[in-house]
């Protein structure tokens, strides 16, 4: 249990230094009900050098950063703690939120992105949660979110346990990745479903190892295929993650969702499931040898990475690659491939915080032969918000992008600006248009009170506009006046070994295109020499040891071959040699766009000139597929094609 006592920036460290051993349950904090306090909690953990790959964050995991993020910004880091203080009762009210607004035009139908079902037109919304916890170990909630046409019962749970095993029942919401703006496994995008999970909040041996795992009851379906015809009942959606810290400021996550059972499928056979999960190649969708009814679940996966990178202008990046099913019956493959990217400034010239993200899928997202409403509730996806942006039930692929920006103004409020874009693929069946959305919003403490207004306003992919103003009222963000016009912080002995950095040089990449199931259409080309590029940024996180990541750019046959790197490690010898390796995933810039694999290894000779190294590397992209969308593509058994590329790198890298 959070106890209460003073949380200035200054009483932080007494509150650590007093905790027992055992820390007890840690509540949640809002997601996605309260954008300017969770936008500073953001910041507090990126400036505490503390990435996160799932939501919703634990308030324990907050306190615990504030001391690291007073020494860069100690204004910001009391605000948070002000906030934190209604956590740390036996009983309060941790938020509580009232907006009306008025909407118009033929495109308020859709699902407002990342509000719990909500659609546009919806004449308001109402969220609030209360709690009680009579013991350490015991934490009770009572939460509801109200729109038009719906309630959901977000944040109404049971906490039982400590730190390293925490069991919430209950309407506990899930967002498995470290993108803000989207999430392709869990997000917030439908109403959040009745669950139980258990997690750790404080990290597991040297290897920072945190986990959770749940199991979730979905709505109602009447089209679950079972035997010749169809069951009707209630499919239930399993999640395991496990995400690694060993160095501070680098975090790797392993994500997997399966949807299963439902009517005469019953709660799935454990046996079964265990088998799904553990060879997935096996039980698959794709499969042809299985019976319908031997396709045990509905699968998704993914591999998510953050980089935080603690320079002067610090920000951090992170990396979410996902994939609907397996690939050419390989269970370490990941199938109909989506990759995500960020990159969130926190302290752009003190007063601004900056994120951009994008997002490219292939096709057959959040669709299935089996659960034919897909990985959904109440009709809405589970997931990423582009999924509600099509026709029911078209697995469209596409790509989204955000930018959105938060200015800290004079007076103590903030003004936040944000596009979306969306554009699906057009097979020449739906003739989907360019989706866009605009968001101007601003809100000013006024007492214990936060008020605000946002406008709204854009066009879904069916062409239908819409525009949305709301006012709001917010509960107990307090005062949030800060003077952010002050100097920069003195560089810190953190800042050393940060290197920002530029790439070029040349490739020697060969093709293994492999079109269809038949032996004819297997061909392996020649080397061919491209040119090379990439950007990127590595901090030292041991003596001899560096990590980072990078995207980069190589011409292949006059195609784009861009790479971004999950993993991208460099140890030191006392020499000027390092050695090199990495791991991340590939796009190739085909007719649709081919995802998959690469990984590498090489030696960089440092400082050959100075601020240059030489860096030489092999590398190997593994089954780069693509899927036949188009009427020119093979007609095969086989629905997809698979390039195996592999070669080297000659790069000289400018780090500054």
């Amino acid at each position: 249990m959070i106890r209460a006592r003073p949380i200035a920036a200054a009483g932080v460290l007494l509150i650590l230094s007093t905790t027992g051993h055992a820390l007890g349950v840690s509540p949640y904090l809002p997601l996605n009900l309260d954008p300017q306090i969770e936008r500073q909690i953001e910041r507090v953990l990126i400036l505490a050098d503390k990435p996160v790959l799932s939501r919703p964050i634990p308030a324990a995991v907050v306190l615990e950063a504030l001391p690291k993020a007073c020494a860069v910004d100690a204004v910001l880091c009391a605000q948070v703690g002000r906030y934190l203080q209604r956590y740390m009762h036996q009983a309060g009210v941790t938020y509580a939120n009232v907006e009306g607004a008025t909407a118009s035009g033929s495109g308020t139908k859709s699902v407002d992105p990342n509000r719990y079902g909500m659609r546009e037109d919806s004449g308001y919304q109402v969220a609030a949660q209360v709690y009680v916890q009579p013991s350490d170990y015991v934490l009770l909630d009572a939460g509801a979110v109200v729109y038009e046409g719906h309630t959901d019962w977000t944040g109404t749970m049971v906490s039982l346990g400590w730190e390293y095993a925490q069991l919430d029942v209950g309407f506990r919401p899930h967002w498995l990745s470290p993108l803000t703006g989207s999430s392709m496994l869990m997000s917030t995008e439908a109403p959040t479903m009745p669950s139980w999970t258990i997690s750790n909040y404080e990290p597991l041996t040297s290897l920072g190892i945190t986990y959770q795992l749940f199991e979730a009851r979905m709505s109602h379906s009447d089209r679950i295929v079972w035997q010749d015809g169809f069951t009707s009942g209630n499919p239930l959606l399993g999640g395991i993650q496990i995400a690694f810290e060993p160095a501070s400021g680098w975090s790797l996550g392993l994500n997997r969702l399966v949807q299963f059972g439902g009517g005469a499928r019953g709660n799935g056979n454990l046996q079964s499931l265990f088998r799904a999960i553990f060879n997935p190649a096996r039980y698959s969708n794709t499969n042809p040898d299985l019976s319908v009814d031997q396709k045990a679940t509905n699968q998704e996966a993914s591999f998510t990475s953050s980089l935080i990178f603690p320079g002067k202008v610090p920000f951090e990046v992170y990396a979410e690659y996902a994939g609907e099913d397996t690939s050419r019956g390989r269970s370490y493959l990941l199938g109909n491939s989506a990759l995500s990217w960020g990159i969130h400034f926190p302290r752009l010239w003190q007063r601004f915080d900056l994120t951009l993200e994008a997002t490219e899928w292939q096709n057959a997202w959040y669709v299935h032969s089996v659960w034919l409403d897909g990985m959904t509730n109440y009709g809405i996806v589970v997931s990423n918000w582009f999924g509600d942006q099509r026709v029911f039930g078209d697995g469209v692929g596409g790509r989204s992008a955000m930018a959105q920006l938060w200015f800290d103004d004079w007076w103590g409020g903030q003004v936040e600006l944000r596009y979306r874009t969306l554009q699906n693929q057009v097979y020449g069946v739906v003739p989907y248009q360019h989706y866009h959305d605009v968001t101007v919003g601003y809100s000013h403490p006024l007492g214990a009170l936060t008020v605000g207004a946002e406008f709204d306003a854009g066009q879904d992919v069916f062409g239908g506009s819409f525009t949305r103003l709301a006012g709001f009222v917010r509960f107990g963000d307090g005062d949030s006046s800060r003077d952010t016009g002050g100097p920069d912080p003195e560089p810190s002995p953190r800042d050393a070994g940060n290197q920002v950095l530029i790439e070029a040089g040349i490739n020697e990449l060969r093709v293994n295109t492999d079109l269809t199931e038949d032996p004819a259409t297997h061909t392996t080309g020649p080397f061919r020499t491209g040119a090379h590029f990439a950007v990127g940024a590595r901090r030292a996180v041991s003596d001899n040891s560096d990590l980072g990541t990078h995207v980069e750019y190589d011409e292949l046959q006059g195609t784009a071959l861009l790479g971004v790197r999950l993993i991208d490690y460099r140890y030191r010898f006392a020499s000027p040699l390092a050695f090199t390796a990495f791991f991340g995933a590939a796009r190739y810039n085909l007719a649709t766009p081919a995802y998959g694999y690469y990984f590498g290894m090489g030696l960089q000779w440092r400082d050959i000139l100075p601020h240059v190294d030489l860096s030489t590397d092999l590398r190997y992209y593994d089954s780069v597929a693509r899927d036949h969308l188009l009427p020119s593509d093979p007609h095969a058994n086989r629905p997809d094609s698979f390039y195996d590329i592999w070669g080297g790198v000659l790069a000289l890298t400018y780090h500054f």
